[in-house]
């Protein structure tokens, strides 16, 4: 594993050289001040720089996308931050933007060139599956994960918002391990619990906490690894597996995470 410290370039440095990026890479706010999803953003880091893609972020110009305001019900405020990531992301002449989080990349994506952004965005699960199909990323000379049994966690913005399922189980399927799919998956998923804002609120009376419930299906597959593709769902899913005392039987990974592992990054 290579732990030095990583020269990530933004883009009023790159603008200053009179240099435009392949790719901008939107952290978002659960990957610029969660300490468990700073981990993945470093991670992703790690896979452009490992093949060579041109990237940079906005650092402190990036504001968050609004996607919180938004499923909250304040459309004013949504507006607002949108309306001032289009000015910023517009002014530096951007065309392709990778995201770590499916909230960041699905508000970008569908709702922001309603207000006039029009931008190509991919989820970083995705160019994950790109980097595989090119042979850039091979899943070797690291960590090995066979004969693990696996779980994906389809994060709804992701998966029954954007139709985005095949690419992070094409990035797991690399790994020759086990891949098990839960009962409730793919366009039958069972959300973590997180979306719709409702990752900053108490949750309401009732039975069973969803991250509760999601957890108890991963143990019925007698996962070893679940994997997952957003910030949200990695904190629900890491609360769940605490709260059921299996966190040493049960590791919760971003597809990322495994990604650099396997790798040896």
């Amino acid at each position: 594993m290579n732990n030095e410290p990583l020269a990530i370039p933004t883009m009023a440095e790159m603008a200053a050289q009179g240099k435009e990026p392949e790719i901008l890479f939107w952290v978002g706010c659960a990957g610029s001040f969660d300490e468990r999803a700073r981990k993945i953003t470093r991670d992703i880091c790690k896979i452009l720089q490992h093949v060579g893609i041109s990237y940079a972020v906005l650092g402190t110009e990036e504001n968050c996308t609004g996607d919180p305001a938004k499923r909250a019900g304040n459309e004013f405020l949504f507006q607002m931050q949108a309306i001032m990531n289009i000015q910023v992301l517009d002014g530096y002449n951007i065309k392709k933007i990778v995201t770590g989080c499916p909230h960041c990349f699905n508000t970008i994506k569908n709702e922001y060139p309603g207000l006039g952004g029009n931008y190509e965005v991919i989820h970083h699960t995705q160019l994950i599956q790109q980097l595989i199909d090119a042979g850039k990323l091979k899943a070797e000379g690291g960590e090995s994960f066979k004969g693990k049994r696996i779980t994906y966690h389809d994060p709804c913005y992701l998966g029954r918002g954007n139709d985005v399922y095949e690419a992070p189980r094409a990035a797991l399927e690399i790994l020759d391990t086990e891949l098990v799919e839960m009962k409730r998956c793919k366009s039958n998923g069972l959300c973590c619990g997180a979306g719709g804002a409702q990752m900053f609120k108490e949750p309401e009376p009732g039975k069973k906490d969803i991250n509760i419930e999601r957890i108890a299906d991963v143990i019925e597959v007698k996962a070893q690894v679940v994997a997952a593709a957003c910030p949200f769902c990695m904190t629900m899913l890491t609360d769940g597996v605490k709260n059921q005392d299996k966190e040493q039987e049960i590791k919760v990974l971003d597809i990322a995470e495994i990604t650099v592992r396997a790798n040896g990054l």
